[in-house]
């Protein structure tokens, strides 16, 4: 298979992309966590991008091709063309931290990109791999950024005082020599407004909508899954067109009927709508891995004379807990971050739950941190549950998607 193109071309113009790509990185960084002014420099970064992608399709290792992009990004440091450009403020051990954040980043990233390709002529699979290895390199960085920045500046704006936060409005870096004096914004949240309420709320009508919705969700999916009557298929195909339909086409109807049967402004109320939003999906989920258990073990269980409801208990169930413990977590996730119906339904702060609360803190008269502060206490429990659980969710997820 004849050359596409030319390893000791591909490798400089990968390296270089790759180079500017972490030269913003760490500029970025650097600015959030110094306050200072940090921008990438386009000539270093290119300087540096050609000599290590030619050092890699010539087979240095990583760490040749990283202590090459040190020492070249800290000698660069020094001079107008630095990969990474300072105000005139910054001292010499930043530069040097910077020139070696840069080495690291891009020495041994741009030898596993061009990992196998040759300094001649590379074929389309060659050609192809360097890229795609230099795409997904990208893309880890990109949507990094895109979570955890939003999620930096909310945690480091909760630990302003009022008085940083209006002197510079953009510097996100914080004074440790406060102590517990940088938790101040959370401590007045749980005793000047309530919020150790609103956190309580949100947990026991999380839990509650879980139970509602296996409740009702179980034995509707193992129906549509497993017995055989008419309108079957019909209903397991639209099983999801409640879950499609926007809830803020439903917020009048919702509102009028609430308001009549007097559930509006009730932790009752809540807690009959939100199962409404969550069992057409965990019928969806549940059907389908239902369908994906053998169903001999169920007949064996009905000829040892067990009764459908038994061989649900003592059978099925059993079988399914990496699904229903996927589908807890769904669900607890939706209802704790679920804000419309709350803030439509819900007037008294008395029973708030965490998403209302925080929407109430989002007034001119409530300092911009005590906001920022409760955004972190509705964020992090579920994140800490979610990423504790995520191999559960992941297993529930997938084990019905083929049938064995």
């Amino acid at each position: 298979m004849g050359g596409l193109r030319q390893g000791r071309l591909v490798g400089p113009e990968i390296a270089v992309l790759w180079a500017y790509v972490i030269a913003v990185a760490i500029s970025v960084l650097l600015s959030f966590t110094t306050g200072g002014a940090f921008r990438p420099g386009v000539i270093g970064a290119v300087l540096i991008g050609v000599a290590v992608g030619f050092g890699g399709v010539n087979g240095l290792r990583g760490w040749a091709l990283t202590g090459l992009a040190v020492a070249l990004a800290i000698g660069l440091g020094f001079t107008p063309v630095g990969v990474i450009r300072f105000g005139a403020e910054m001292g010499i051990g930043l530069k040097l931290l910077a020139g070696g954040m840069f080495g690291l980043g891009i020495g041994l990233p741009v030898a596993r990109m061009l990992e196998g390709c040759p300094a001649g002529g590379l074929t389309r699979h060659e050609f192809e791999e360097a890229w795609i290895r230099f795409l997904t390199g990208f893309g880890y960085i990109f949507f990094t950024a895109i979570v955890a920045i939003p999620f930096y500046v909310m945690v480091m704006t909760s630990l302003k005082s009022q008085g940083e936060l209006i002197a510079n409005p953009l510097d996100f870096t914080i004074d440790l020599s406060q102590g517990w004096g940088l938790l101040r914004s959370y401590v007045e949240l749980f005793r000047d407004f309530n919020f150790g309420s609103y956190l309580w709320t949100s947990l026991y009508v999380s839990i509650l909508t879980v139970l509602i919705t296996l409740a009702f969700s179980i034995p509707g999916a193992y129906a549509v899954a497993r017995l055989r009557f008419r309108g079957q298929k019909a209903l397991s195909r639209s099983v999801l067109l409640i879950y499609m339909v926007p809830m803020i086409v439903l917020a009048l109807p919702i509102y009028i009927a609430f308001s009549m049967f007097g559930l509006r402004n009730s932790i009752l109320g809540i807690v009959l709508i939100y199962p409404v939003t969550t069992i057409p999906v965990s019928l969806y989920m549940l059907q389908g891995y239902f369908r994906g258990l053998p169903a001999e073990i169920e007949e064996a269980g009905l000829m040892d004379g067990l009764s459908r409801l038994k061989v649900i208990w003592k059978i099925t169930l059993p079988l399914s807990l990496p699904a229903l413990a996927s589908v807890s977590l769904y669900v607890f996730m939706i209802a704790w971050n679920e804000f419309l119906l709350a803030f439509m339904l819900l007037d008294d702060p008395s029973r708030f739950t965490l998403t209302r609360g925080v929407a109430m803190l989002n007034s001119s008269e409530v300092p911009r941190q005590h906001l920022m502060a409760g955004a972190v206490i509705a964020t992090v429990p579920v994140m800490a549950l979610f990423l504790g659980l995520e191999k559960f969710m992941t297993r529930g997820l997938t084990a019905g998607s083929v049938k064995g």
